[in-house]
């Protein structure tokens, strides 16, 4: 048994909640707390927290300490998102909190986010399991945008981040002075000039049957509407509507009354509720779930993970390599090479595990590049290495951070350019002396399995790899001419024996 806080730094309050966790996936909520503190509508405004709301924050999270006392938890978790990520002298607010509060706040980029929001849902077991075997959409409105991920057959198959959170919305009416009346119109204006591009280029002709609402503004009210004995409090799209024409016709303090709460969200609610009511309109589902769950939810999903008190239900990783796929098919990559090289590299890493002293992410970082490795073809068949540096990082891949992007990236960039050495590609990159030993380490594991299938044709079946003293023997079974294929694995081999002191050597079995 483990006592646990989670603490979310959000763009339009602060929310803590204390959990209890035990095994067999058991996680049971004993408190929970938050405090109104719009820090959003600043950050996207000006780009800094006024000195005012940075007194507020510290005040609550030095409150948020004491329960967390009184609790005695075990450990916690600290996360900013938008408001945090966007201010543009993050690191001395940081510095603050520590200061002023003992609270060591981590910021969530938005891929990172919204995998944890992913998470949160899976809080929710086989409610999770059994409607994600659906074709589902998760919509995760935040305060500075949206996430809209498509899902076939518990299979991620697209996740894109839209700017339209609601707090920054919100901030636009208030610039252009939007009348009441023109409220929703304009909000209408503004969501569909976005979502109608979505459509075009990710939804096209695919049928969702239902969707997965996350945000803190609709669900609280829908829960409380459905009722918590109910499993899956699900609302309609004639919910929305009834909803959207309520607000019209009465004032911020009947609606504050009739949605149970305080006045300053009635917009918000308004806002996330047009949004959900147009991404049921264009997908063509009929309900929209709402689980209820929040940030602190998944994180503290997450951290039973990382202790090994959960296990896993559903495969997050595979969703990661989902997004790698789709982006590649986007850039017309050929899925066959893709899958090659994927079995290639995942057979040389796992005979090389006492040389290399990597583990299970740096795994999942080598299949996503095997995966991305030209993408750049699609713009540039002669920089190739570049092209594909470029989408990868301008490509947000759900559940990455964005210096775990930028080492998948420079994986893909090396695997084509010569690789530079400490000194130039830390002035260059700005890569630590970890991270460039992990991107050496994976780039000499990605040249060396391309240079096997350098033809493109697969001819290597039933690779097999076996470290022997300082040799790595990789044989196959084949019966095609291997001339090119080891004329490159040669050519690739020194850079493998540089950076690992051990000599691959290709051997051919005749027969299949």
């Amino acid at each position: 048994m483990k006592t646990f806080a989670a603490i979310d730094v959000g763009s339009y309050e602060l929310s803590m909640k204390i959990f209890e966790l035990s095994g067999k996936n058991k996680l049971r909520e004993i408190d929970s707390v938050s405090q109104r503190l719009d820090l959003g509508t600043g950050t996207y405004a000006t780009g800094k927290i006024s000195a005012d709301k940075m007194d507020e924050l510290c005040r609550t999270l030095k409150e948020f300490t004491k329960i967390m006392d009184s609790y005695k938890v075990d450990d916690y978790k600290a996360y900013g998102t938008s408001a945090i990520r966007e201010t543009s002298n993050q690191m001395v607010v940081l510095d603050q909190i520590k200061q002023r509060t003992g609270l060591d706040i981590e910021v969530l980029s938005n891929s990172e986010q919204r995998f944890l929001d992913y998470k949160s849902i899976a809080s929710k077991g086989e409610s999770f399991r059994r409607v994600l075997e659906e074709n589902t959409a998760i919509l995760d409105i935040g305060g500075g945008s949206i996430q809209v991920s498509l899902f076939d057959n518990d299979t991620l198959v697209s996740t894109q981040n839209l700017r339209l959170g609601v707090l920054r919305i919100l901030e636009v009416m208030k610039n252009i002075k939007a009348t009441p009346a023109r409220f929703e119109h304009l909000v209408d204006e503004m969501v569909m000039a976005q979502l109608s591009s979505y459509k075009k280029l990710y939804l096209k002709d695919r049928e969702i049957q239902r969707i997965i609402l996350i945000d803190d503004y609709v669900s609280p009210w829908a829960v409380k509407q459905v009722g918590r004995r109910k499993e899956e409090a699900a609302i309609t799209f004639e919910d929305f509507d009834t909803l959207v024409s309520y607000w019209n016709k009465n004032e911020i303090s009947q609606l504050a009354k009739k949605l149970d709460t305080v006045e300053e969200k009635v917009p918000l609610v308004f806002i996330s509720s047009i949004i959900s009511k147009h991404v049921a309109m264009m997908m063509g589902a009929k309900k929209v779930w709402t689980p209820g769950v929040t940030l602190c939810d998944g994180i503290a999903y997450e951290y039973g993970e990382s202790i090994g008190m959960f296990k896993e239900e559903h495969n997050f990783e595979e969703d990661i390599v989902a997004c790698a796929m789709n982006i590649s098919k986007r850039y017309q990559g050929s899925q066959k090479r893709a899958e090659t090289l994927e079995a290639i590299t995942a057979t040389i890493f796992d005979s090389m595990k006492k040389v290399h002293g990597l583990g299970r992410r740096e795994r999942l970082y080598l299949r996503l590049a095997s995966i991305l490795q030209d993408c750049g073809k699609y713009i540039s068949m002669s920089d190739i290495g570049t092209s594909s540096y470029n989408i990868v990082m301008a490509t947000e891949i759900i559940g990455l951070s964005h210096k775990e992007r930028e080492l998948v990236a420079n994986i893909v960039r090396f695997n084509h350019i010569p690789f530079g050495y400490y000194e130039q590609t830390m002035e260059q990159q700005q890569m630590d002396r970890q991270t460039y030993l992990t991107v050496a380490k994976l780039t000499a594991i990605l040249r060396l399995s391309a240079g096997m299938d350098r033809s493109h044709k697969q001819k290597l079946k039933r690779i097999k790899a076996t470290l022997q003293e300082n040799e790595l023997i990789i044989s196959a079974d084949t019966m095609e001419d291997l001339t090119l294929e080891k004329g490159y694995f040669d050519s690739r081999a020194a850079f493998f024996q540089e950076v690992f002191s051990v000599t691959p050597v290709l051997k051919q079995r005749k027969k299949i």
